[in-house]
């Protein structure tokens, strides 16, 4: 059911005035729904459709089966989770206004969602506003300090600090930056600017495309007649495919002029060929290569539950794990005491054993130290691991801002 905010400020009018000078009456009542016979409710907000849907759509695969790996070994607490599923549509609006239904109409604890950063910022009023709780895996930007965000994914030092050194000493100090037009991969080129710019290297073109774009001959021309040393690139979903069949159209040749992506995973690559993807890098914490146990049962059991040609990738990875650390908060609590804010509490320093490696959430960031690796595609679809990091990265989400840090009290400025 739809609800907009007249009706539900209309319905909410009695209970305002007799609950108004009592609010821990108000907290009571609202944690006690939130675990009520039996369930525990959260929003699955994924795009299943739109330009991030090829990406997205694997997200929500994965949340959903840690929710039923959760639920077959007995629930929380003999507490079994609900998803409530929605389609955003790619669009940040939407991401928006599904978000408001999962939290004031469904009365989901928490929601599971997003993959670009435009969309998790249209979400973000409304779980600062209502005190809720959203579980974001996307690898981002970093510069966000929220007490209502749970960051699964990579921040900028956990995947450029070892990997824009390694680039230049194996390609040459001459790059060129292509991206989508949105603030993730402006946020990115700004960090790997302050990296190469340490190095003595030279960005010789900085460009940006709109999301779904997927016409790159003019781009593509330029490398050509510019003859960049590495193509840095943090172009996202549908576009990634089109990108690389258009390079490889062109004949240009990844030995000399590769393109080195934080967003290029398996999934973008099973939709593009192998071969369009094959000699360009990624960096990132998760390939479904990775050789752990953990990291087999999870691939064994993705691809039994939704088809042997489906890959993993390096967002599918947290979406998996965020839901077991979610689900390891919760057990802590009492039924009465499953609330946002109680979640939020018990997740901080929780450490498990993900597909990547052992992880960590932070208690004052809220985010998670994880392993950094450097790959290099198959032209069988997968990436071979050339350099992990020796020991977990700890996230530093204002690393390019040396004068702010994320505290437990908030974003701090010297």
């Amino acid at each position: 059911m739809k609800i907009n905010r007249r009706s539900f400020v209309k319905g909410s009018i009695a209970a305002g005035a007799f609950t108004a000078g009592f609010p821990h009456i108000w907290i009571k009542d609202s944690s006690l729904a939130y675990a009520a016979g039996g369930e525990i409710k959260v929003g699955v907000l994924f795009s299943l459709t739109g330009t991030t849907g090829i990406i997205e759509e694997s997200l929500n695969k994965a949340t959903i089966m840690a929710i039923e790996e959760v639920n077959a070994a007995g629930g929380i607490n003999g507490m079994k989770i609900v998803p409530v599923v929605e389609d955003p549509a790619s669009d940040p609006a939407t991401f928006a206004e599904k978000a408001r239904k999962l939290v004031l109409g469904d009365k989901c604890v928490s929601v599971f969602g997003s993959y670009t950063s435009a969309s998790r910022k249209a979400v973000l009023p409304v779980f600062e506003k209502r005190n809720n709780l959203y579980w974001y895996p996307t690898l981002y930007e970093g510069r966000e300090c929220s007490k209502n965000v749970i960051y699964t994914g990579a921040v900028p030092n956990q995947q450029q600090d070892e990997f824009v050194p390694w680039l230049v000493k194996k390609f040459g100090k001459r790059w060129s930056l292509i991206g989508s037009n949105y603030i993730y991969p402006k946020e990115e080129n700004n960090y790997c600017k302050k990296l190469l710019a340490g190095l003595g290297c030279e960005v010789i073109r900085e460009e940006y495309v709109p999301l779904g774009h997927s016409e790159f001959s003019s781009v593509v021309n330029k490398f050509r007649s510019e003859k960049p040393d590495v193509i840095f690139s943090t172009v996202v979903g549908d576009s990634v495919v089109a990108l690389h069949r258009q390079y490889r159209a062109a004949g240009l040749n990844p030995d000399t002029m590769p393109m080195a992506s934080l967003t290029t995973s398996e999934n973008e690559v099973a939709a593009m060929g192998g071969d369009a993807a094959a000699g360009h890098f990624t960096s990132a914490p998760y390939f479904q290569v990775w050789d752990s146990p953990e990291n087999h049962k999870f691939v064994d059991a993705y691809r039994s539950r939704w088809g042997a040609d489906k890959v993993t990738h390096f967002v599918s990875e947290p979406c998996y794990f965020q839901v077991k650390m979610f689900a390891e908060a919760c057990s802590k609590l009492a039924a009465s005491d499953i609330n946002p804010n109680n979640i939020r509490e018990a997740v901080k320093g929780v450490e498990m054993m993900a597909p990547q490696g052992k992880v960590r959430l932070d208690g004052p960031t809220l985010h998670t130290y994880l392993w950094p690796k450097i790959g290099v595609c198959k032209s069988d679809g997968q990436f071979e691991i050339l350099k992990q990091s020796p020991t977990w990265l700890a996230p530093v989400p204002y690393k390019a801002y040396e004068n702010q840090i994320c505290t437990e009290q908030g974003l701090q400025e010297s």
